[in-house]
């Protein structure tokens, strides 16, 4: 007769405060991630940045990641030394980057260099540390990211997992909200556009720590799970992570529609919110002080509507179905915003409320289905693959916008703070952008095919009754 015991994950008050302490933790990383969005005018203005330099700069994000292969390192580091471990250790790695790239735009001592990379092109000194310093930063929030998803699976596999999952990607999105609307403000307040990033370096510490108060809880999770299967003579069946796995994952075709779908439709939304203030300012004619509250309602959306699909999700099901609606919608906003004629700031608002319902509902779904295709103890290496992917995308479009708007999109020029900046036309980038959620639809259908060939039971609820 099993005897009468709970882990510590039964208790709701337990895995609930839980989740509250990692999500705090990322709330802090993604505050950092898109503090920079809204400076582009700043940029340009204070230290001379053109839409080129902007542009790499907001692509190192993914430079480690994607050439040195350190998401996928950071996966196996997971799935191999667990999650208190790299936890900590990417939180250590986010302050790294973060202090790297506040020194880079802070100092005076770069002022005026500029390096020649092997003949081929120059770049800003500055530029170059800052970038460096963001991608030093971009191993450690996206290495964080998959060990809290790995964490939630830990804590509420068989019970409201798409819900955890949607609340901690709700309150990592108060952070993109809080980095969009208050960096610009912060930066004219204290007189520098490098201000907002001392903000986010304090606020990764007290992310630090709310992470390492965590560790001390999953220590406690974990001598319950052993004492619960020590009573109950329950034999722990569960492989331990080969690196061989990986030929696994990536043998799995639904992994790669999830990987696919992922990077497409991520590379429609995170690139352009670093490109969404600027369109304000430049297509809707909005002052450059307030422009980025009308995209910071994207991510304000999401704290609410992202957990209400993923509980949704829990209860009734319907996983690829959503992802599916949420491509549509991108679709739709983007099309619409590539529209020239499209120049009132009220339909901007409504494109972006849109915006937000479809992002919510993606990641609702994409990330509590991986644990239905591929096994627990490849977890962590499968969410960092999905992870290296979407780096691709996170990587790759931010410098092509920059680039595009460069080449194609300069409409002339204009004095701002004496200043003279050039002004943009983004209909192409937008074209571009469309183009992406199209190719993300395509991919939602496949995976909803492919769920209906293998049962991996997409199309059903979480929750186990």
């Amino acid at each position: 007769m099993e005897k009468v015991r709970q882990t510590l994950r039964d208790s709701a008050v337990a895995r609930w405060t839980a989740l509250a302490l990692v999500a705090f933790t990322m709330l802090t990383g993604y505050y950092l991630t898109d503090v920079m969005a809204p400076l582009k005018g700043l940029l340009e203005q204070q230290l001379s940045w053109t839409s080129t330099e902007y542009g790499i700069f907001t692509s190192a994000y993914g430079w480690f990641n994607v050439f040195l292969l350190m998401l996928i390192i950071g996966g196996i580091i997971l799935d191999k030394m667990g999650v208190r471990f790299t936890g900590l250790a990417s939180t250590i790695v986010m302050i790294t980057g973060t202090a790297i790239k506040y020194w880079a735009v802070s100092t005076h001592s770069l002022d005026g260099q500029v390096w020649n990379f092997l003949g081929l092109f120059q770049i800003k000194a500055q530029v170059v540390m800052a970038a460096l310093g963001y991608a030093t930063f971009g191993v450690g929030v996206e290495t964080a990211g998959i060990t809290v998803s790995k964490i939630i699976v830990k804590w509420f596999k068989g019970k409201e997992l798409a819900l955890a999952m949607g609340l901690e990607m709700a309150t990592a999105r108060i952070g993109t909200a809080l980095a969009l609307s208050t960096s610009v403000p912060i930066a004219q307040k204290l007189g520098h556009v490098s201000k907002p990033i001392l903000i986010c370096l304090i606020m990764l510490c007290i992310g630090f720590i709310s992470f390492f108060i965590f560790t001390f809880m999953d220590k406690k999770l974990d001598a319950s799970q052993e004492a619960y299967d020590k009573d109950n003579e329950v034999v722990a069946n569960e492989e331990s992570f080969k690196v061989s796995d990986i030929l696994k994952i990536i043998s799995n075709r639904g992994w790669w529609f999830i990987a696919i779908l992922c990077v497409l439709f991520y590379s429609a939304v995170f690139p352009f919110l670093k490109y969404a203030a600027d369109m304000m300012v430049n297509k809707f004619g909005i002052d450059q002080s307030i422009a980025g509250t009308i995209p910071a309602v994207l991510p304000f959306g999401t704290i609410l509507l992202t957990p209400l699909f993923g509980n949704l999700y829990d209860r009734k099901g319907k996983g690829a179905t959503i992802m599916i609606i949420g491509a549509i919608l991108l679709i739709f906003v983007h099309a619409i915003f590539s529209l020239p004629f499209i120049n009132q700031w009220i339909i901007a608002v409504l494109l972006i409320i849109v915006l937000g319902i479809g992002f919510s509902l993606v990641p609702s779904a994409m990330w509590p289905s991986v644990p239905k295709i591929i096994p627990e103890h490849q977890l962590g290496t499968a969410y960092a693959l999905i992870f290296w992917v979407q780096n691709w995308g996170l990587m790759g479009v931010p410098a092509l916008i920059g680039w595009v708007l460069d080449k194609y999109c300069v409409t002339g020029q204009k004095l701002v703070e004496g200043t003279l900046v050039n002004t943009y036309n983004y209909t192409l980038p937008m074209i571009i952008f469309t183009t992406l959620g199209v190719l993300a639809l395509i991919f939602g259908f496949l995976l909803k095919a492919e769920d209906k060939r293998k049962g991996y039971g997409l199309q059903l609820p979480n929750i186990q009754k």
